[in-house]
């Protein structure tokens, strides 16, 4: 199934191809010319610098620890006979990023005793809370607006648009569509998931068994192009707060990538539906990319010209 989860697959490459080519389009194009215009103030790095590189693995290492060793902790008490899957079934998330959260902040203090002065500590921990408020403050009002799409029903109600009489054929690529929708508006692809997975299954069952895979990708694909693409998803919301941009600039920045490989996936389950060949479906992508990344550049390079 993860062979015919086209958007994933064609993102990363996507990655890859924009990293190395500096393939700049759209309000991304803007922001690399300010960004190489303007002039940034070097700051001066001190050579008696006391910082070393475990400072920085060790917290991490001891975040992923405690979270884990939590998960499968909390798991374990809902079970009466252990086992790992059953831990992670079961257990209590939250807590468990919680515990380890506090634990990986303690290790950040152990690890940076002896090399800066007391005094400092206050500070540095206001400068790092200030720096989440922002992101606190829009997962909050996401998280909302999460909550009133989804009492609204909106899942239900979008699903129910595809219902009726349609080719076989057309089934992925409409649930593509749908789970992109789904997601982009609810701003959580695990929710789409929830959500729409079950109602493929049924129409793929009703309409045509042998789509029941290809209809499941194209769900998964599209749930989380649209948790990519919307600006109330979690994800999206941490992502700018870690490259400390403006949150809507990378939206508005990261959407016309998303789109180009989403209306390439969108040809390849075309394709999938009506020949039911992977195969055949990743080619088509690859092909519709290609020729819309050809496209893009050289309208971009008529522009530049």
């Amino acid at each position: 199934m993860s062979a015919m989860n086209y958007y994933a697959l064609f993102a990363l490459l996507m990655v890859f191809f924009v990293a190395y080519f500096s393939f700049d389009i759209g309000s991304m194009g803007r922001f690399e010319q300010q960004a190489l215009s303007e002039t940034h103030e070097e700051q001066a790095v001190s050579n008696d610098s006391k910082g070393r590189v475990y400072a920085l693995i060790i917290p991490v290492l001891v975040l992923i620890f405690a979270t884990i060793s939590a998960m499968l902790y909390t798991g374990a008490q809902a079970l009466d006979t252990f086992s790992i899957l059953g831990a992670f079934e079961n257990t209590d998330v939250n807590t468990s990023l919680v515990f380890g959260g506090v634990l990986g902040v303690l290790a950040v203090l152990f690890c940076t005793v002896g090399t800066i002065e007391a005094h400092v500590y206050p500070k540095a921990t206001w400068e790092g809370m200030k720096s989440m408020f922002g992101a606190i403050s829009i997962l909050i009002l996401a998280w909302l607006i999460s909550t009133v799409v989804s009492e609204m029903r909106t899942g239900e109600f979008l699903s129910t648009l595809v219902a009726g009489n349609i080719h076989p054929g057309f089934l992925p690529v409409i649930l593509f569509t749908l789970g992109s929708v789904m997601a982009f508006a609810t701003g959580t692809s695990w929710g789409t998931f929830g959500i729409m997975l079950p109602i493929a299954a049924a129409m793929a069952v009703k309409i045509d068994p042998s789509l029941i895979i290809p209809c499941f990708s194209a769900v998964m694909a599209g749930a989380v192009c649209g948790d990519h693409c919307s600006p109330i998803s979690d994800t999206t919301i941490l992502s700018s707060t870690g490259a400390q941009c403006n949150h809507i600039d990378h939206v508005t920045s990261q959407l016309p990538y998303a789109l180009t490989v989403a209306a390439a996936a969108a040809s390849g389950y075309l394709v999938l539906g009506f020949t039911h060949s992977a195969l055949l479906g990743f080619g088509v992508t690859a092909v519709v990319l290609a020729v819309l990344i050809l496209m893009l550049r050289s309208k971009k390079t008529a522009l530049a010209a």
